[in-house]
């Protein structure tokens, strides 16, 4: 995808799963324990929302089950973030 993600990165008072500073990208994967916490991650999400990040969010199974799919959606998030639309170019 052409950038560089890291792992286990701290942004504030959070650790995020994986982070692409250049593509101002988080990657959270999210196990069971996750279903128990939505509060906690919608917090979470908002503040690394405010500095600017992107966050997606991928349950452990879907990570497994359907590699490719949430490769795309990982690959069209990252162009997006790196190449942004230009409106006065849309048609």
């Amino acid at each position: 995808m052409g950038v560089k993600f890291h792992r286990q990165v701290p942004v504030g008072r959070y650790f995020v799963d994986f982070l692409s500073r250049e593509a101002r990208l988080i990657i959270e994967a999210d196990g069971g324990q996750h279903g128990e916490q939505l509060d906690y991650d919608a917090q979470r999400t908002e503040f690394l929302e405010s500095r600017g990040f992107k966050v997606l969010r991928f349950w452990n199974h879907e990570i497994f089950d359907d590699t490719d799919a949430i490769m795309d959606v990982i690959a069209e998030a990252v162009h997006w973030s790196v190449h942004p639309e230009n409106p006065k170019n849309r048609t």
